[in-house]
């Protein structure tokens, strides 16, 4: 067996560094990201804090590792975050972005295994701004929807809305490209989860 090399010197203040990894489901294993991400960590001299996800959907509201990653990031106790891809991290492209973003504003570093990518680098902020742009798109065609399915609406007689409480439709759109959940957006715009449900439908 072959022996590890020294591990390299980090100059200047020791980074606080922490990998997360995550699988859909509970037959798959972290095994072989927390074995690339340790490896890497290790060739750039850093000493890694570990968060898991075992069996739960990126898509979900709620992963107890992604929740303590992103409590620890909001209140500065990491530096860098490495991740196998970046697919570990967003529920949606415009979630993915909102992470990117929030990351670049507080100077912290995002690195990416698979994607050969460190969004701390000037083609990674490149990367980035190409997600921002793509996030918007998918912002912009699901507002046009959402406006397409009211006049489809509108144009068979169906009423739209409670006249007592206005719904914010492109509100609604951006929230749910988000990853929002019906009745997490309902209770945001202060509406009933009916009314968000059925926007939902006319949708298609």
């Amino acid at each position: 067996m072959l022996n590890r090399p020294a591990k390299p010197e980090v100059l200047g203040p020791t980074p606080r560094v922490a990998i997360y990894a995550r699988v859909s489901t509970d037959d798959q294993s972290v095994d072989a990201q927390l074995h690339d991400l340790r490896e890497y960590c290790w060739s750039r001299g850093w000493e890694p804090v570990e968060f898991i996800d075992v069996g739960i959907s990126g898509a979900k509201d709620s992963r107890p590792g992604w929740n303590a990653v992103w409590d620890s990031l909001q209140k500065g106790r990491l530096d860098i975050l490495v991740v196998h891809a970046l697919d570990r991290l967003g529920r949606s492209l415009s979630h993915l972005v909102k992470i990117i973003d929030f990351m670049s504003e507080r100077n912290l570093t995002l690195v990416s295994y698979r994607e050969n990518l460190d969004l701390s680098t000037a083609s990674g902020k490149m990367v980035a701004s190409l997600f921002g742009v793509m996030a918007q798109y998918e912002r912009s065609m699901i507002s046009e929807r959402a406006k397409a399915g009211l006049r489809a609406a509108k144009a068979r007689g169906k009423q739209v809305g409670n006249p007592k409480r206005w719904f914010d439709h492109e509100k609604a759109a951006e929230l749910r490209a988000e990853g929002w959940g019906q009745i997490r957006i309902a209770k945001e715009l202060g509406v009933g989860v009916g009314r968000v449900s059925g926007w939902v439908r006319s949708l298609g």
